[in-house]
């Protein structure tokens, strides 16, 4: 009964986000799935996958060693897998770097059979010579990474082109042509060699360039033996021979089906019977990974001393010191909400926009303080903030020059005339305006050589603001005399 009330207790605290999360987490775990699906280094995945499990077990029975054991071992993980999985990963990069490439130019599937013909019966005739041969066949992954060496050709794939490639008697005809859709892209490249080839035993040269290549990239490779006379396809790592012609046709045909699929609206349930145990496997996961990480289950109170910013004052009003600069807000919400919140964030925004008495009083409300949505204000201390402003009033100030050095030589300062020779400014009414002086920023007199007009800023004074916050400017008009 415990067990159905704590599930109960959980589904009703599940949120949209929660939701939204869960589902990122399994798309992204079915898309690892899928790709070590056809990877060796899946079985090194799933042994770091029961790993991860017993980690989560430990957790909920609090096995103190165990944790501490495995907590060392994740810390080190991200090298282990960038060790383990390094070729896997670079194409998984490639791959995602390679989504919504318009590039590469689709083939209708009918003139890719005909191109399975063409490279079937160019390869049986290859065997039936007995000249040796390795043709790719690009999929999906980019190939130029894993190639060296080739020649640039561009030709549209046709028997006598083949023939011609791996002539004996061509400079070529030791590497491999690359074929993308039905033209050939490049010959003679040489290929990355297979690291796993106990398991089939002595193979030549271009068999494990051909199982190489596939260890690393979805593409397919035909290999004709110039010794035995034979045709050998390697595809997902594997080898296939196919005895003729006719039998690497269909395998050609199979594979263009595969990665060159006719467009058709395919419906939900058609999808949902695709790959269904990975599918639910990675719901499974996600479930487990949010239940372990992501399942707020108890709530948390913390302080936090929060600045306090006042905006849009008006114009013509101006906050009087002392004034609250901070204020003790309490937040709750579950300890994983606190892990993502970023404290210098926080801060209580007081709108002044209203104000018009000289002293108001501000009641502090949760809408103030911009928290996260997983997280909400449970108290706010103290939990209103006097404001003492003053009115400020609009009055005309003269301004005088500021100046520095001498003229030069034998230059004599005549006049300084200010246009305008006063500006309007706002001060307090309490400050005597007849007492305040407003200044120009300084005019080095030792750099003019004669009479001239410029326009200088007037510089602010304490307890001085200017209408609309723009500092003004005259113009100055130097006279100068030389006798």
């Amino acid at each position: 009964m415990d067990l159905f009330h704590t599930a109960a207790s959980m589904v009703k605290s599940i949120r949209i986000q929660d939701i939204l999360d869960m589902v990122i987490i399994a798309a992204m775990i079915f898309a690892l799935l899928m790709w070590f699906k056809t990877r060796a280094s899946r079985f090194v995945l799933i042994g770091i996958l029961l790993l991860g499990g017993v980690y989560l077990a430990a957790r909920f029975f609090q096995l103190y060693l165990t944790l501490l054991v495995l907590q060392g071992f994740f810390a080190i993980l991200l090298f282990v897998l960038v060790v383990i999985f390094q070729e896997d990963l670079r194409g998984f990069f490639e791959r995602l770097a390679m989504l919504g490439n318009l590039r590469k130019e689709a083939r209708p599937l009918s003139e890719l059979e005909k191109t399975a013909g063409i490279i079937a019966e160019a390869a049986g005739n290859l065997a039936k010579k007995r000249i040796g041969a390795l043709i790719v066949i690009a999929g999906d992954d980019p190939l130029d990474r894993h190639l060296t060496g080739g020649v640039q050709l561009d030709g549209r794939v046709s028997e006598p082109l083949l023939a011609s490639i791996f002539d004996p008697h061509s400079p070529g005809h030791d590497g491999a042509a690359i074929i993308h859709n039905d033209r050939i892209a490049q010959f003679g490249c040489h290929l990355p060699l297979s690291v796993n080839i106990a398991r089939h035993g002595n193979i030549g040269l271009r068999h494990t360039a051909a199982l190489g290549l596939t260890e690393r990239a979805d593409a397919l490779c035909i290999v004709v033996s110039e010794e035995r006379g034979t045709i050998s396809v390697a595809d997902r790592e594997t080898f296939t021979v196919a005895p003729n012609a006719s039998a690497l046709n269909e395998i050609l045909e199979k594979y263009y089906v595969r990665y060159q699929p006719q467009p058709r609206k395919r419906p939900l349930t058609g999808w949902l019977r695709e790959n269904t145990k990975e599918k639910i496997i990675a719901v499974g996961l996600a479930c487990i990974l949010w239940i372990a990480f992501g399942y707020q289950r108890d709530i948390v109170r913390r302080d936090f001393i929060v600045p306090v910013e006042y905006r849009n004052v008006p114009q013509t009003w101006r906050i009087d010191e002392p004034q609250l600069t901070e204020a003790k807000v309490v937040l709750q919400g579950p300890e994983q909400a606190f892990r993502l919140f970023n404290e210098q964030s926080l801060r209580i925004s007081l709108d002044l926009s209203t104000i018009a008495d000289k002293k108001r009083e501000f009641l502090l409300t949760k809408e103030m303080i911009n928290t996260p949505s997983s997280l909400s204000v449970a108290d706010i201390s103290p939990a209103r903030i006097r404001v003492y402003a003053s009115r400020l009033v609009e009055t005309t100030i003269p301004v005088s020059v500021t100046t520095r050095n001498h003229p030069p030589g034998n230059l004599t300062l005549q006049k300084i005339t200010l246009t305008p020779s006063a500006v309007r400014v706002l001060i307090d009414p309490r400050m005597n305006a007849e007492s305040i002086i407003l200044e120009t920023e300084p005019v080095n007199l030792h750099n003019i050589s004669s009479s001239l007009t410029t326009v200088l800023k007037v510089l602010p004074a304490p307890g001085i603001s200017f209408p609309d916050g723009k500092v003004p400017q005259v113009r100055a008009t130097i006279r100068v005399k030389n006798p």
